[in-house]
């Protein structure tokens, strides 16, 4: 047990430092950490982290019926995982590095704070199917460093208002134009006593991206940090959830599968895919389901 508990701290979904979401639902940031936690369980323990990571889930899931004053959640089908075009031919990540620093040299499109991103996340719980909820989340800043967040469930939008904000640290803070810089930023982000992995790099860049639009320059910058990243592999092209064409790069790990898709143009981030390679009955949980996916766009 002792090996558990340490495990959840280290995950701390919730910290002491997150803004406004103190006595409220977890956040986006939460809830990669959430699912971060999902895929660190071993062949040695799978269904006690299983069951942390369903009970998790269901509590995230809760709050976020309370914060929404909802007394149902929407549930869709599970989206099939994104399929590689067969006659495709795969563009590596230093070639995608060096377009996107050709487009940086012209400085536009700027950075700015905020999101708009789609996601689909899947819960599950031991006596009933797994469920897949869709999110469209808007979240614009404004010059007092207050902020509107617009929620869209698919069966309710909520709009909230939220007070100024001034904290200075990762993700709040711009991130930096330099690879050593923004591995770092990272790190700090994902609250990790050590150099991130490439999956937490890649767990990393999507809470960077439910804070920030980047902007060419940016994005030119993190695209090196993930060239420079070990085993994450170019697999060919693929159509995103929202039409739009991309390269793909998959990383493998023990239980799961992340699929980056960037826009083969200008190196941006489109969409995060993680899928299960594993099956796991008890949950009802087959090998190729998509456990999270989330479309960023501008």
């Amino acid at each position: 047990m002792a090996d558990e508990l340490e495990l959840l701290r280290r995950a701390n979904p919730v910290p002491a430092d997150a803004p406004h979401f103190g006595d409220g639902p977890l956040d986006h940031h939460a809830e990669r950490r959430l699912n971060r936690l999902m895929r660190q369980r071993t062949s040695r323990r799978p269904r006690l982290l299983w069951g942390l990571a369903a009970t998790a889930v269901v509590g995230a899931l809760v709050a976020a019926l309370l914060f929404t004053d909802q007394t149902t959640a929407p549930a869709v089908a599970a989206p099939r995982p994104l399929v590689v075009q067969a006659d495709s031919t795969p563009v590596s990540l230093e070639t995608l590095a060096a377009r996107a620093r050709a487009r940086a040299a012209g400085g536009s499109p700027a950075l700015r704070k905020g999101t708009h991103v789609k996601s689909w996340s899947m819960g599950m719980s031991e006596d009933k199917p797994p469920i897949t909820y869709p999110e469209e989340r808007i979240v614009r800043w404004n010059a007092d460093d207050s902020h509107t967040e617009t929620v869209d469930d698919g069966h309710d939008r909520t709009t909230r208002t939220y007070p100024p904000s001034w904290s200075d640290a990762p993700p709040q803070s711009p991130p930096p134009l330099d690879v050593t810089r923004l591995r770092a930023y990272l790190q700090e982000t994902l609250h990790i006593d050590t150099a991130p992995d490439t999956g937490q790099l890649l767990d990393g860049v999507g809470v960077l991206l439910d804070h920030w639009t980047l902007g060419a320059r940016e994005s030119a910058v993190l695209v090196q940090l993930l060239a420079d990243a070990e085993g994450l592999k170019p697999v060919g092209q693929v159509t995103d959830r929202l039409g739009r064409r991309g390269q793909a790069y998959v990383y493998e790990q023990s239980v799961s599968r992340q699929m980056l898709i960037m826009d083969p143009a200008t190196g941006a981030v489109l969409g995060l895919e993680t899928t299960f390679t594993e099956a796991d009955p008890e949950y009802g949980v087959k090998a190729g389901d998509v456990m999270d996916y989330s479309a960023w766009m501008r």
